[in-house]
């Protein structure tokens, strides 16, 4: 279920090493205040600009330019216009930050993290894409954007949610109003790639009462997989 995906996530070891002269940017403190470790190392001798590098499992994964980290921490809620100036340093940021567990994340972060998905879903234009508010009410916000994608693409798009709104008759959009509350803590998208091996992504995140979401953002096939066999688990 979903709280295994999370579990297995907090296994995978992370390395996020701000190179700066200035030891304490927003950068950090935003990494700190959502319970991931950071380190600090003085920038090179040569190098102009602060950066980022991550490592996963011992592995590089990327290196991102601290500026462009921090302007990224405060992203949209909604996705720029047109749609293809949303930018590759966020794209870049979402890739690199792939499969870290943060704690303490808001909704605010949420959606912009769900932007990237829904994009990227968008861009593809066809395959299968799972999302879950939490509760159907929420997604009344969101109804223009997904009306949007469904009108200029091919997925096909399900809506997750505790049963307390009826949504509108679509014959884009299939809606799933669940009776009880296995969803009800769980913000989730999957997006399985469509014809494309090297688009899935996914997002997991788990409401704590008093402490707002923890959870994770992947790309990974095989990840986003397990991700929608739980929502389909559910769904019956």
């Amino acid at each position: 279920m979903l709280d295994s995906l999370l579990t297995d996530a907090r296994s995978s070891d992370h390395q996020f090493v701000i190179h700066s002269d200035d030891p304490e940017t927003a950068a950090a403190d935003w990494f700190r205040n959502h319970n991931v470790d950071v380190t600090h190392r003085p920038l090179p001798e040569g190098i102009p600009r602060p950066f980022l590098v991550v490592e996963r499992d011992g592995e590089f994964v990327g290196v991102l330019d601290l500026e462009e980290v921090e302007r990224l921490l405060e992203p949209p809620v909604e996705p720029p216009a047109p749609r293809e100036e949303l930018s590759e340093g966020h794209r870049g940021f979402f890739e690199a930050l792939s499969d870290t567990v943060f704690t303490s994340i808001s909704r605010r972060e949420l959606l912009a993290v769900s932007r990237e998905i829904e994009d990227r879903a968008h861009r593809v234009g066809d395959g299968t894409l799972h999302v879950s508010f939490q509760r159907l009410s929420a997604f009344q916000s969101q109804r223009r954007v997904y009306e949007q994608i469904a009108a200029e693409t091919t997925l096909d798009i399900h809506i997750h949610g505790v049963d307390d709104w009826t949504p509108p008759e679509s014959q884009a959009i299939s809606y799933h109003a669940h009776q009880d509350g296995r969803l009800e803590p769980y913000w989730v998208l999957a997006f399985d790639g469509g014809p494309e091996e090297m688009q899935p992504s996914g997002l997991v995140a788990e409401e704590r009462p008093g402490e707002g979401f923890t959870g994770f953002w992947t790309d990974d096939g095989e990840t986003v997989e397990r991700v929608l066999s739980s929502v389909a688990s559910v769904t019956v």
